[in-house]
Order: structure tokens, then sequence, then C-alpha cells
């Protein structure tokens, strides 16, 4: 029986090197439209350990997301970051969105943003360009999901592609 023992912790015993966990690169953003609003909603959810150590590698900042000793410079440069690397085309014209806030949720901060004046009527297609965390981390997936008008559509966004559209 104890050798017995010893053999199965032999065999096991290398295959518990491989199990240690995987670090995941992946964001999830959603757009929606609000007939109430007439406007392009979306939000963005990315890791805080991401953004942290990005707003630390770019811009030297140590930011401590989602602490009490939080930087004062946070939103900032996050903004700085997103206007950088997340873009919006309405009808293959660029769109500009307003930051409404950001959130923490447990380990995902969550950005709202929204392009006012949108028509439904006019609307043709939506083009995401999501170049979060690309620069950083090459194994990062941006994940994109569209629910507009009934129509749904969702992408993985990786390093070499970083554009998803929807057309209506």
């Amino acid at each position: 029986m104890r050798d017995l023992k010893k053999a199965l912790l032999i065999l096991l015993l290398p295959l518990f090197a491989f199990t240690s966990a995987h670090k995941f690169y992946v964001s999830v953003t959603n757009v929606g439209y609000s007939e109430k609003d007439d406007a392009l909603q979306i939000t963005s959810r990315v890791f805080i350990d991401d953004l942290d150590e990005l707003l630390k590698e770019r811009y030297d900042i140590d930011a401590q997301l989602s602490t009490d000793a939080e930087s004062e410079f946070s939103d900032e440069y996050l903004e700085k970051y997103l206007r950088a690397k997340f873009s919006v085309e309405i009808n293959e014209k660029t769109a500009t969105y307003k930051l409404i806030g950001r959130k923490y949720d447990n380990d995902v901060c969550i950005f709202y943003l929204e392009i006012e004046a949108v028509e439904l009527e006019t609307l043709n297609s939506i083009q995401i360009e999501n170049q979060l965390l690309t620069d950083m981390f090459d194994e990062q997936q941006n994940v994109l999901h569209f629910k507009i008008n009934g129509k749904k559509k969702s992408f993985v966004l990786i390093k070499s592609d970083t554009k998803g559209m929807l057309k209506l």
C-alpha cells in the first residue's frame, strides 16, 4: 500500500507543476443604444491590476487603483490612455465620446462612455477600435459585444486585429 502511494505521488507530482494560476489578459466591452437618451452607450471592463501595471509602465505613476491610497492623477492618466487606445466611428466618421465615469467591481474597473445625439434611423455602421493593453501584453484579448436595434455581433480583438464593426 505504501509503495502504491509513492508510485501515485511520483506520477501525479509532475501534473501539479503545471496547474499554477495562469494569468489571462482580457477586457470586455458592451455597446448598446439608448432610445430614451438617443445615445450610444458603452461599458468597458478591464482588470485593475493590468491598469495599475500600465500606469506604472507608461506614466511612472503608482496608481494603487481601488485602494485608499489611489493616486490623485489616476483619472487624468486613465482618460489619456483610453482616448489614445479606444476610438469609435459612426457611419465611417470619427465620433467623440464622453467619459461619464468609472467604478470598481471586485478586481475590475468599469468605464462608462457615451456618444450623445445619435439618431437610430440614420445609424448605418458602428466601428470600435480597441487597442487597450495590447501594447503592454501580447496575449491581450479585448472582447467586443454589440447589441443594437435587435442586432447582435461579437468580436475578439487582438493586437493584430483591433477593430470590430456592426453594420445596421
